[in-house]
This record gives C-alpha cells, structure tokens and sequence, in this order.
C-alpha cells in the first residue's frame, strides 16, 4: 500500500505506520493496588490523591501536566517539538485539559469522547501525523475519582450505595507521543528524539489503522450501567471494523474493550453472537484488568478516560514492544450523557473508537 486508504464504511489503513514513541502515566493509589501494580510510571504519594493540590479538577489537570512531563523526559522530546496536543477529560469544557497544559504552549484540540477519548484523540492524532500535517503530536486524557463523582453522580460525602453493576473511575493520566515514519529525518528534534519503546523494551510500536464509531442508543436510562449502555457502541465499532479490514477476531492476539466491566462484557458477547461473531477467546477489558474484583470493592470494574489510557501506557504497549502480542485492536468506550442529560430523562448513548496497534 502506497499511500493512506479509505476501508469500507468507517475506517482508514495507513500507508505507513505511525510511531508511537513513547508513553508516560501517572495513576491514584487505589489503581496501584491492583493486578497491575508495580507497572505505572508515577503513583500518588496522598491516600487522597490530591496530587499536591487543594481541589480534585486541579489534582486531574496537575496528572494531565505530569504525563505529558514523562512522556517528554521519556523520548527525549521538548514542548516545541510537538506540532499539535489532542486531550480531553470527563470534566466541564474540559477544564482538566485546558488548565493543565496550558503552560507548555502546545497548539491543542480539546476533545470530548466520555471514556472514549484516549481512542479519539489517538485516531485524530495518527490522522493529522499520516496525512502530513504534523511530524509529532501528542495524545493524552484523564480521569478522576473524586472529580468524576462530583461531575456526574454525588459528592463523596453524601455517601450513597452504588448497584452492583456500577463502575469506579479510574484516578489516571496518560499520554503518547505519536511520530511519522520518516520524522526523525526532519529539522525538528533532529536526533535528539528517541524511541523509548524500542529502547526500554527492545522494540517499535505503530498504529497502522483505526475505525471510527458512531452513538448507539438502545434505550439505558439508568447512569450507574454504563457497561450496558456502552456495548452496543463497541458491539458495532468490532462488528464494522472486522468488515471494513476484512478480518476476523483471530487475525488479532488480543482485543481490548476500554471500560465495559464485567457486566458490559458479558452484553457485548451476547451482542457479537447475533453476527456470529465471536471474540471470548481473546478479549481483555480494560476496566477489568485494572483493579481486583475480588480484593477491591469495585464492583463491575473500572471506567473513565484513564482507565483504557493507562492500561494502554502502563501494559499493552510494553507487551507489543517485546513483541508478546503482534496486533492488537484498542477500542475505548465511552458513555454520553451529562447531569443535564441524565435530570431530563434523556437515554445514555455510547461511542467506541478502534484503533489498530502492531509490534514492527
């Protein structure tokens, strides 16, 4: 393939892989605590994890700060070697975004996917690198428990009980720095920039295709089952992209759902079985592997922006770059609703976004 190609309905194969040089990631305590323990690059040093500020949107925005800090560091990259910032958060107009980086004077898109954004903004970022029009961007999103909390559901101190199916929102940041194959030739960076991935764990990563999701409503009112409400979306983002590259599930190693839980996973097979599709074999969730279901009363699992993000930062990249796995599909989920949404009794839609990763 020569150049950039238009697959079926929604999806888009790159001529060319785009680089994904390196990664930072910075999570809450609790995120410390589970099977992925020891595998995060910077944990919080308060039970509260305030991260050193006096309110919970400043603790998201300072995580946002400090990811793109360690990815930076990690690659050797400066703020003026990146040509665009794609970040979102699950917050108001985005502010964990806009006030959290503001300081590095980065042109930025402000994105808003729900706990779909890391799939966004990497789709959106390796579009702007593959077409041209940027050497590096960056990719990067957060969540908060306690912002979360006191966005969507209520303050912590009212102390209410969860349902069994709800979520926890994960405390996490991650960002990605995404390169053009031939970039490192350009007068920008010159040298200087590495790969970090190729360094630390022998080998590259790129993305070579993504697919674009569209919202699936099937009528969830309830706010607490996201998982439910977000499966048809990846239900349709698999069954499409499948289509759109002509493939099957076993031409990946692994397909990762973002944040649909236990209770998602399950609707979603159900889902995937009425195309005769199958995906059991190999599919992780990424709400599920962060926390221990049975140690950590999260109930369903996991969910937010930093949930898919830094399982992606913290596992999956590592895993690809040692070449453990050689093609993966990461489709972060997302479930549409706001306070105002949800008092007027409207429907909580979903999205996915997939994107193609592959060890080179």
């Amino acid at each position: 393939m020569t150049r950039n190609e238009a697959q079926g309905t929604s999806s888009i194969a790159y001529a060319n892989p785009v680089l994904i040089m390196g990664s930072g990631n910075i999570v809450g305590q609790m995120e410390n605590e589970g099977p992925l323990s020891g595998s995060f690059d910077r944990v919080s040093d308060d039970k509260n994890d305030m991260f050193g500020e006096d309110s919970w949107e400043k603790a998201e925005s300072a995580m946002q700060k400090q990811a793109v800090a360690l990815t930076l560091q990690k690659t050797c990259a400066r703020a003026n070697d990146i040509r665009y910032l794609f970040s979102g958060d699950l917050l108001g107009q985005n502010i964990a975004s806009s006030f959290g980086i503001k300081e590095y004077n980065i042109p930025i898109f402000g994105l808003y996917g729900a706990c779909s954004t890391c799939g966004e903004s990497l789709i959106l970022g390796s579009m702007s690198v593959a077409a041209g029009y940027a050497d590096r961007v960056i990719a990067l999103t957060s969540s908060h428990f306690a912002s979360a909390q006191k966005e969507f559901r209520f303050p912590l101190e009212y102390g209410n009980q969860r349902p069994l199916y709800a979520s926890w929102t994960v405390t996490g940041s991650a960002a990605f720095l995404l390169q053009g194959a031939d970039a490192g030739a350009s007068p920008a960076g010159g040298g200087r920039i590495k790969n970090a991935l190729e360094s630390e764990y022998g080998g590259k990563v790129g993305i070579t295709g993504v697919t674009v999701g569209k919202i699936e409503d099937f009528g969830i009112r309830d706010s607490f089952n996201m998982g439910c409400a977000m499966a048809p979306a990846a239900a349709w983002t698999i069954s499409t992209h499948l289509k759109d590259f002509k493939r099957t599930p076993e031409d990946y190693d692994a397909i990762f759902t973002g944040d649909l839980g236990n209770v998602g996973q399950q609707a979603l097979f159900n889902l995937l079985e009425q195309e005769n599709i199958d995906i059991s074999a190999n599919h992780y969730d990424c709400g599920m592997m962060i926390y221990d279901a049975q140690k950590q009363d999260v109930h369903a699992g996991g969910s937010g922006c930093g949930c898919s993000a830094v399982v992606l930062s913290a596992h999956i990249l590592k895993q690809l770059a040692k070449k453990q796995w050689k093609r993966v599909l990461f489709i972060p989920t997302g479930a549409l609703l706001n306070k105002t949404s949800f008092n007027e009794g409207q429907n909580v839609p979903g999205i996915a976004h997939a994107v193609v990763m592959e060890a080179l």
